[in-house]
């Protein structure tokens, strides 16, 4: 099969020949219709911790090629959560003994690990109890913006109560249009989200939100691009008794003022990643019409095309969500 595979930081993705990856017991296979380029890849492609010779991709959706499940079988269109536990467990097909999730840490993330290829690829191998049916009717490409969107609605969950609220959303990339969804559907009074990027702000205007440049105070706060000093500022702009939610990965060492915080009493909740019922619940909101993900798609492209793509979204842009789609 062919793969978009990374070699090194300051390297272009290779697009090459890999061996198709075949079901062991509680696997299943699939084709890849459209795997999503994450921020997520980009920063795991900087000089840090991810092996060489990966193939990354975690936001995928496909048909099954291959089962070792009695729960899935060839045809069946899938997503799943990219998820594989340590060596101790994968074998009991049951998931994380300790029922952590995407929080053990001995998980390995589909596509941001050598032994767990990722979807920049025209297959990929998962554990099917990851795995979920997309509905009768709802696009494979949309049911690839499950990933995101799950994120989205992991932090609304964790941020309690928003009905009557006013939101603030730092950042228009997917994540922080995902939040701003959600934070609509969970009865926020007014969602506010703050961009630098024009193109980001028309995006996020089109999908309902009030926009702003600069941040602007908010009850509750959703930190969702991850640059140092962000937090710090979200604590200046909180009032009293506000919530502060922190979704964007800050991969360096920041500082913050933890009195200006407690003068305040603040709350300060971080958030990782998704549960399988958000899942679940993405593809029903999905299905029913609930959510259009359509406005978060920008663009389309087949691997060839990866490589220079993957470079051009190092620098924020016009692009919400580009989907590599294999066949093409």
């Amino acid at each position: 099969m062919r793969a978009a595979v990374f070699h090194g930081p300051g390297q272009l993705l290779s697009i090459e020949d890999r061996q198709t990856p075949v079901a062991r017991p509680g696997d299943i296979v699939m084709r890849v219709a459209y795997c999503g380029i994450c921020g997520s890849d980009l920063h795991a492609t900087e000089p840090g911790p991810t092996p060489l010779e990966a193939v990354l991709g975690h936001e995928y959706s496909g048909v099954v090629t291959e089962s070792a499940s009695a729960d899935f079988r060839p045809g069946d269109r899938v997503i799943g959560l990219p998820l594989q536990e340590c060596d101790e467990c994968r074998p009991s097909g049951q998931g994380c003994r300790d029922r952590l999730g995407i929080l053990c840490p001995r998980n390995r993330i589909i596509g941001l690990s050598a032994v767990a290829p990722g979807a920049y690829a025209e297959y990929v191998r998962m554990p099917a109890h990851h795995a979920l049916k997309i509905p009768d009717g709802l696009d494979l490409k949309h049911a690839a913006l499950s990933e995101p969107l799950a994120v989205g609605a992991h932090a609304v969950r964790a941020a309690g109560n928003l009905l009557g609220a006013r939101v603030l959303v730092v950042g228009a990339g997917p994540i922080g249009l995902a939040v701003a969804l959600w934070a609509g559907l969970a009865g926020a009074r007014e969602v506010t989200v703050s961009e630098i990027a024009a193109g980001r702000r028309a995006k996020a205007a089109s999908m309902g939100a009030k926009v702003t440049e600069k941040p602007e105070p908010a009850e509750v706060i959703f930190e969702c691009v991850g640059v140092p000093g962000l937090l710090r500022q979200c604590i200046d702009l909180a009032p009293l008794h506000g919530r502060i939610v922190v979704v964007g990965v800050c991969r360096g060492e920041d500082r913050i003022f933890p009195r200006v915080a407690l003068r305040k009493e603040l709350s300060l909740q971080f958030v990782l990643g998704y549960t399988r019922d958000e899942f679940a619940l993405v593809l029903d909101m999905l299905a029913s019409g609930r959510i259009d993900p359509a406005p978060l798609i920008t663009g389309v492209i087949g691997l060839d095309q990866t490589p220079a793509m993957f470079e051009a979204l190092r620098h924020p842009g016009d692009h919400a969500k580009v989907l590599i789609d294999p066949s093409l």
